[in-house]
């Protein structure tokens, strides 16, 4: 074994590699005994919120709260750093983190997956430790003693037994040979319970072109990308060796939805679709550029089963038109909703709340913990990467917002800003942009975290205020359900 070829910031930190390999075993039937899955099932189960609030207690923040903005009351310490393109997270119910680290076009990380451990409470991993070498991934999930791992072209899953931070064995392939070409590659995964495993599959183009992001090139009608990218489809957590054909397309017309979560009251999916670019480049006659740089907007979606966003022949101006127009490469004016080939874009799947062009959302969680005010109860966290194309206006995004939300997943008061300044810069962004944040997920003891893929950071943030009256009075009038 050699040590994780990296510098860490952190104190006594223990490197270690699990050299694994992957199977490859013929399909399987589904491996029956896995029980309901998910941290959400396991915080539900019986942990001790007192034992929480005492580990919280020997948390240390940051002074600064690592260079962050935050609301009054919450603070956040660093628990790893320069881990390498850190993108989603998934957290066991002992609060160890296991983080998806990315693999880019030119790009291998010696290990897709990094494990943290805080072995003496104060908030930083003093154990460090790498396993699938070789090939990285942006989304992760965890549940049940297993933990999924969305590579490029396929989702693993590996086993751990109770204490364990590496797998002892390789993993299994869930789902192998999904597409991984073109603009949008990253797989996110998750899961609704034992059974269903959610997977995005984003487009392949930025808006199904003749000639992908080519000046007054065409169109394609029907899209050819629809039948296999562009949408979310569902998988038998339990199988194994399955392929994209297998399983069921779920939902349609989604762009690249990075930003997943599943409403842990209603087991409803949400996400939030990274919005089309390049209106100005590719139809000037149409768009300014001051125009192009706030449109389309990025969406906030319920994502049922069969629904259809209208990518690519639509997009919601939340702007000018408040509503979703025809795209320009199907006739559209930056006016118009319906379109020669019989396209009307009231017809499709309509935004609960729209985000600032640009903005790339990357992760979201709904939050389920007692630790934060009662205001934050089952709403939605969505971290934002940051925009690259809002010139002549600056690039935005690079924070974490936050959406109220009712019981059942409905948004239920404007967005806030809770995380900020990741970027750290004054600009031009993305270029100098310190850290941008990509995944969002939550502890044990409700602590947020959030990681970075430009840093290599993972931040817990933590609310060390007091809690109102009225926050006591809900608890003690809530029956406990946390999902």
């Amino acid at each position: 074994m050699r040590p994780i070829p990296f510098t860490f910031r952190v104190s006594a930190a223990a490197l270690l590699v699990g050299a694994l390999s992957a199977c490859s075993e013929p399909p399987s039937a589904p491996d029956e005994s896995l029980e309901p899955t998910g941290a959400r099932t396991d915080r539900a189960a019986g942990l001790d919120d007192r034992a929480n609030d005492r580990a919280r207690g020997s948390v240390r923040c940051d002074p600064d709260n690592a260079g962050i903005t935050l609301p009054p009351g919450f603070c956040a310490v660093v628990v790893a750093d320069r881990l390498g393109a850190a993108r989603h997270m998934a957290v066991t119910p002992t609060g160890d983190v296991f983080v998806a680290i990315n693999q880019t076009r030119n790009s291998i990380p010696p290990f897709g997956i990094i494990a943290l451990r805080d072995a003496n409470g104060d908030g930083k991993a003093d154990v460090i430790r790498g396993f699938n070498p070789g090939k990285g991934g942006s989304g992760i999930d965890w549940g049940n003693g297993r933990l999924f791992f969305g590579e490029n072209d396929r989702v693993v899953r590996y086993r751990l037994g109770a204490g364990e931070l590496v797998p002892s064995a390789g993993p299994e392939v869930v789902v192998g040979g999904l597409p991984a070409s073109g603009d949008h590659i990253s797989k996110t995964v998750v899961l609704r319970d034992d059974r269903t495993l959610f997977v995005n599959i984003g487009s392949a183009s930025n808006a199904c072109q003749v000639q992908n992001r080519v000046l007054h090139s065409p169109g394609v009608f029907p899209c050819p990308e629809l039948p296999i990218r562009a949408g979310v489809w569902t998988f038998d957590a339990r199988g194994t060796n399955q392929t994209q054909a297998s399983g069921q397309h779920y939902a349609t017309g989604y762009r690249n939805m990075v930003a997943l979560a599943v409403q842990p009251r209603t087991h409803e999916l949400f996400g939030v679709m990274h919005g089309r670019d390049m209106l100005f480049e590719n139809w000037p006659e149409h768009f300014t550029v001051e125009q192009d740089a706030v449109l389309p907007a990025e969406e906030l979606v319920h994502i049922g089963r069969g629904t259809n966003n209208g990518w690519p022949y639509c997009y919601f101006d939340a702007v000018f038109q408040n509503r979703k127009v025809l795209a320009p490469e199907y006739g559209g004016d930056g006016m118009l909703v319906r379109g020669p080939q019989g396209i009307d874009c009231s017809t499709f799947n309509q935004p609960l709340l729209t985000f600032g062009a640009h903005w790339a959302p990357n992760g979201m969680h709904f939050y389920e913990g007692r630790q934060f005010p009662r205001h934050y109860r089952d709403g939605a966290f969505v971290a934002f990467h940051g925009g690259f194309d809002r010139a002549p206006l600056p690039n935005e995004g690079y924070k974490v917002m936050f959406v109220p939300m009712t019981r059942d997943g409905r948004p239920s008061g404007p967005a806030e800003v809770f995380a900020d300044n990741f970027a750290g810069s004054p600009g031009p962004l993305p270029q100098t942009a310190k850290h941008r944040p990509v995944g969002v997920t939550e502890g044990p003891d409700g602590s947020l975290y959030i990681s970075d893929d430009r840093g290599g950071r993972i931040y817990r943030v933590i609310f060390v205020g007091r809690h109102d009256a009225a926050d006591d009075d809900n608890e003690r009038g809530e029956d406990g359900h946390r999902g």
